[in-house]
């Protein structure tokens, strides 16, 4: 993995295209992607600035939720992640991680279509780690489908429940226990802005999340709480192999990024920790787009 405390050429830094292909049934596993993805397992360096901390991060196993987890540990937070049981294999070696630092881990295996179980592992966090003021609803699904009549209903409810129904119910349940000076951080996308032919389903709830959150941010700033958005671009995750993009476009994904390569969630995490920290005390309502270079978010 990359030494990112060394002056480096961005664009050599991590690996370009083109990938073999690796289908990968849903969810996807990071540990079998080629090349394995850095999610700052060895390359994130903390300064404390989450110390005393409690974060619950959804999507926590592995891609740029992952990352965020390691990250937010290592300054210093404890740290609750919701994935789904499939995924224990991931999850189990960021619990790892987290326990590493000296931070307290909670593992919270489930499926945030189901609204019981959004409320239930928010309940969870607040019990285990004493609290709750770092919430990342970071969580997706993305299937690629090449033309609308093949978006099916199940498809597409799906899609919703994951990326936004899970969204609301979680954050629901989150606000009556955030202090001021708690953090909310949504995960959307480049494709809120710049929507792809073949991704209409979920490019519609990555925009519903901008929208989202940017109401939710005017609610929530009345009790000193913070609500922002982080909109990705081609991230290096299991996401893309296990049905996001079609093989042909996992072999070149980020070839078009200015940088000639899809961004490592490492890469992506400072920002989480940002919207996290007191560092970004005047931020909120804001979508930090990290894109490769596009603009568009």
């Amino acid at each position: 993995m990359a030494d990112r405390l060394t002056l480096q050429d961005p664009r050599e830094q991590y690996p370009k295209p083109p990938f073999p292909k690796q289908p990968q049934p849903v969810p996807g596993l990071a540990a079998k992607m080629d090349p394995e993805p850095d999610h700052g397992e060895t390359s994130y360096k903390g300064a404390g600035k989450l110390t005393g901390r409690k974060a619950l991060v959804t999507g926590g196993d592995s891609g740029i939720g992952r990352a965020a987890a390691i990250a937010y540990a290592r300054e210093g937070a404890d740290v609750a992640i919701s994935y789904l049981p499939s995924e224990e294999k991931d999850a189990a070696e960021v619990i790892a991680l987290i326990e590493a630092e000296g931070r307290k881990a909670l593992a919270l295996p489930g499926d945030i279509t189901d609204e019981a179980w959004c409320r239930a592992l928010v309940e969870k966090t607040v019990s285990d780690l004493g609290g709750l003021d770092i919430l990342v609803i970071n969580a997706g699904r993305q299937q690629y489908r090449e033309a609308i009549d093949e978006v099916s209903t199940e498809d597409f409810d799906r899609t919703m429940k994951t990326n936004l129904y899970a969204m609301h119910w979680i954050a629901q349940a989150a606000v009556p226990h955030l202090p001021a000076g708690a953090s909310v951080i949504t995960t959307a996308s480049i494709q809120a802005y710049d929507p792809s032919a073949i991704l209409l389903d979920y490019a519609t709830t990555k925009a519903g999340i901008v929208a989202y959150t940017k109401a939710l941010a005017k609610q929530l700033i009345e009790k000193g709480v913070r609500a922002n958005v982080v909109a990705p671009g081609p991230f290096w995750t299991a996401l893309q192999s296990s049905g996001g993009q079609p093989q042909e476009a996992v072999s070149k994904f980020g070839e078009q990024s200015d940088f000639g390569r899809p961004g490592q969630p490492v890469e992506i995490a400072p920002v989480y920790v940002l919207l996290a920290s007191q560092e970004g005390s005047y931020l909120t309502g804001e979508v930090y787009g990290v894109t490769g270079g596009s603009g568009d978010a």
